[in-house]
């Protein structure tokens, strides 16, 4: 028994002229089977059937820049300074569309995508939908390796994922994507961060996966080798990494591409409906339902037969607790579908159907909103006297009630985030309002009486 286990490390040992030609060969194949074998697991048999699909997302960007000092003296107004980006992303037809993150291509002027082999392509921007972080690219290609598409709708906490890309980009001398692997450490997450700069996310996926630069945009696999999100965001105190990395879920990723393959814009899930602020002191979660402060006139909610104070309990096959699930669920409705949805009015509980309409674009314009909102960066003074938990922001000190009504803010709100864009001070909240204006929806974080809210709208 001795002999048979060792002889292979004999053999091995061996030089190539202590042993027939044929029979070394056969040997050294003999070995490579067994240690393929050993190592392939199901990790590796994901990595090689989505790898092939993933690529690196090079962008520039052109800004114009002010003039240094002996520009100006010879009359120079401004200049211009280009800027380098990295993301990854992956192909999902063969054609060479190709999904990413759209803060990885956010004011490009020039977009390039590189292949797992060192192919370079140039790439045109088909859409993208700011909100939600996602953006549809392409490269003119044919027969091009395809990531297929799971489903995060029936994912499992604690089943492996898989985070494939580029960090860090050729850094690393070559264009081979890297791979790091952990678990499903959640799902539906509503990440409401407090720490400075960190951004909040709703029904995300939560992995332990480590995401680093350069991985944004990138597929989130499974053990089966099906892409279930897009990796967006690490939540971190500190700058590095500790373990919570959030993805998109990829139904709502195949919606959103669906939309901007078609229209080249995303279009907005609307009901009509606004859940109620809770009372200062009470909980943000209830044990079931959410109540519903008000019904737009003529909405879909409205011709359904919804009232104000009617508490909202369960769409489709999700339970509402809290606004968050709401706006979980409103992230993966579509336009023109009917949803079932399940209320409590009095002791009574009855089932609606509302079909799904577009947002309309019937909001203020850019200039009066600009003029009739005004902003005052957050103090520790002003946190103190108003009890605001955010250390980061801009308050809302006085705001027309025209405006107020239309983008369903009020004096006293902090805002915090717009779109993906964490809001540091009045100026950053100023820059983005007037930098997404006349770019389709907005969606606005802020803060009210301690909870975190949404609200949803456009400037034209």
């Amino acid at each position: 028994m001795k002999l048979a286990f060792i002889l292979p490390f004999f053999l091995a040992a061996c030089s190539d002229d202590s042993l027939p030609a044929a029979q070394a060969r056969q040997v050294a194949a003999d070995q490579t089977a067994q240690i393929s074998s050993q190592r392939r697991t199901a990790i590796t048999a994901a990595v090689a059937r989505v790898a092939p699909a993933v690529v690196t997302v090079q962008t520039e960007v052109v800004e114009a820049v002010p003039a240094d000092f002996y520009e100006q003296f010879f009359g120079g107004r401004s200049g211009r300074r280009t800027s380098a980006g990295l993301g990854s992303g992956f192909i999902v037809r063969p054609d060479g569309v190709i999904i990413t993150n759209a803060h990885v291509v956010s004011g490009a002027t020039r977009i390039s995508v590189a292949m797992q082999d060192g192919t370079t392509y140039q790439a045109k921007l088909l859409g993208a939908d700011e909100t939600n972080d996602l953006a549809v690219i392409k490269i003119d290609g044919r027969n091009l390796p395809v990531a297929p598409l799971g489903s995060s709708s029936n994912l499992i906490v604690g089943e492996w994922a898989i985070a494939i890309g580029s960090p860090f980009g050729f850094l690393l001398a070559n264009s081979e994507p890297s791979v790091t692997a952990g678990v499903v450490s959640g799902t539906g997450r509503n990440l409401a961060a407090e720490s400075n700069g960190s951004g909040i996310y709703v029904d995300m996926i939560q992995t332990d996966a480590s995401i680093n630069p350069g991985n944004s945009g990138g597929p989130l696999v499974n053990a089966l080798g099906e892409v279930i999100g897009v990796n967006s965001s690490i939540y971190t105190p500190s700058g590095g990494s500790i373990g919570l990395g959030f993805a998109i879920p990829i139904n709502r990723v195949k919606r959103v591409t669906e939309d901007l393959l078609a229209h080249g814009v995303i279009r907005r899930p609307w009901v009509g409906i606004k859940l109620q602020t809770p009372r200062p002191g009470t909980p943000s979660v209830q044990a079931r339902g959410v109540t519903v402060s008000s019904v737009v006139p003529g909405s879909p909610a409205a011709r359904a037969g919804i009232q104000p104070g009617d508490v909202l309990v369960q769409s489709r096959d999700r339970q509402i607790h809290s606004a968050y699930d709401w706006e979980a669920e409103r992230l993966e409705l579509r336009v023109g579908e009917d949803v079932p949805l399940t209320l409590r009015r009095g002791s009574r509980e009855l089932k609606v159907e509302v079909k799904v309409a577009d947002l309309p674009e019937v909001n203020a314009p850019k200039v009066t909103v600009l003029r009739e909102i005004q902003l005052v960066t957050l103090t520790p003074a002003i946190r103190a006297e108003r009890n605001i938990r955010r250390a980061n922001g801009a308050l809302v000190q006085a705001v027309s009630q025209r405006v107020a009504d239309q983008l369903g803010i009020q004096a006293g709100d902090v805002i915090l985030q717009i779109n993906r864009v964490p809001i540091a001070d009045a100026e950053a909240a100023a820059r983005a309002l007037d930098y997404y204006a006349g770019r389709g929806a907005i969606v606005m974080y802020i803060e009210r009486q301690g909870q975190v809210y949404t609200t949803e709208f456009v400037i034209q």
